[in-house]
């Protein structure tokens, strides 16, 4: 039996941080590469992680199965892109068997759509049931602005794979101040008649991408005051996990979701982790303390140095970040690239 068939043991204390919040989720960079070269979260020239740096896909299964013995019930997976990834479905699905055991209540991925086309039916098959695309505009020129080499027909092209599939979708678009700020009614509409719920973000100060930050940022507060002039935004207790406040659109009957890591700081209630595809993990988005887990993975085939370095980081997980956006904080909050840590 292969190490992705090894099944994880049932029972272990679950992860409780030091301000009594329980770690139920985890989003795991799976590579730092990407097909795309988004401005607000890679510079055009990246320079890439050495392949021998990276976890093998054995090896994130079963640093992700350690975390669902502890108690994480949702599994994200990132990059980069991690659909570029070579044989990324094996570990879609060994990781589905945690779903299909009732040990894990969701396995999700964040993609920009470009390989969806081929993947989607394959994701549905391994136990995704929703997924989350990143698209900041429907205007095929700006797109091929913002994400310097993307092509936004082969990204609709993945969306409509995925609607056949049948998987839920989430629009994820970054509010990028005289960009697309003028879109959001329109994506709106376009959520409403394909179905899709949507999220709007806040550019985050994360790794040096070149333009100046303060010309990128938008407070969500702006956009939410203009789209209530046209639509019936009821507040709702929808929560999918992750940061995001959800409203109700009343003409579509779709949910709105805002994340503002600036505007309105929301780590009271933070329940996540990120694993990079390298074995590190960050305790907090927005804070550079970060715990090896390579090192212990690899000691040895039984998981005991693997649990204890997990609790142990889980035990300096700060309060919350400290990201800061104006005149006076132009440049990046944290070194490292929003690719690096898992979008």
């Amino acid at each position: 039996m292969s190490e992705l068939a090894v099944m994880a043991k049932p029972g272990s204390t679950p992860l409780i941080d030091p301000y009594q919040r329980k770690i139920t989720y985890l989003r795991v960079s799976v590579t730092d590469r990407c097909d795309f070269r988004c401005v607000y979260c890679m510079a055009e020239d990246m320079t890439f992680l050495p392949k021998a740096e990276i976890l093998s896909l054995e090896e994130l299964d079963r640093l992700c199965s350690a975390f669902v013995r502890m108690g994480v019930r949702k599994l994200r997976l990132t990059g980069g892109e991690p659909l570029v990834r070579r044989n990324i479905m094996s570990l879609f699905r060994a990781l589905g068997r945690h779903v299909e055991a009732g040990d894990l209540d969701e396995l999700t991925v964040t993609t920009n759509g470009s390989q969806l086309a081929k993947y989607a039916a394959e994701l549905r098959d391994a136990g995704v049931r929703r997924i989350n695309v990143s698209l900041d505009t429907l205007d095929p020129a700006k797109f091929a602005a913002i994400t310097r080499w993307g092509k936004l027909a082969q990204v609709l092209d993945g969306l409509a794979a995925a609607k056949a599939a049948g998987l839920a979708v989430k629009i994820n678009a970054v509010a990028l101040k005289g960009v697309n700020e003028d879109e959001f009614d329109r994506m709106v509409a376009w959520c409403g008649d394909e179905g899709f719920d949507l999220t709007i973000i806040e550019v985050m100060p994360m790794g040096d991408i070149g333009p100046d930050r303060l010309d990128q940022y938008l407070p969500l507060s702006l956009v939410r005051a203009r789209l209530a002039q046209k639509w019936r935004l009821e507040e709702s207790a929808y929560r999918s996990g992750g940061p995001a406040r959800y409203f109700t659109i009343g003409e579509t009957g779709r949910r709105l979701g805002f994340i503002t890591p600036l505007t309105h700081n929301f780590c009271e209630s933070c329940n996540r982790v990120r694993l990079t595809c390298t074995g590190t993990l960050y305790m907090c988005l927005g804070q550079e303390d970060a715990a090896d887990l390579r090192d212990p993975l690899r000691a040895s085939e039984g998981d005991e140095a693997l649990d204890a370095a997990i609790r142990e980081a889980i035990g300096r997980k700060p309060k919350g970040h400290d990201f800061i956006i104006d005149r006076r904080h132009r440049g990046p909050a944290v070194p490292r690239h929003m690719s690096v840590t898992g979008g």
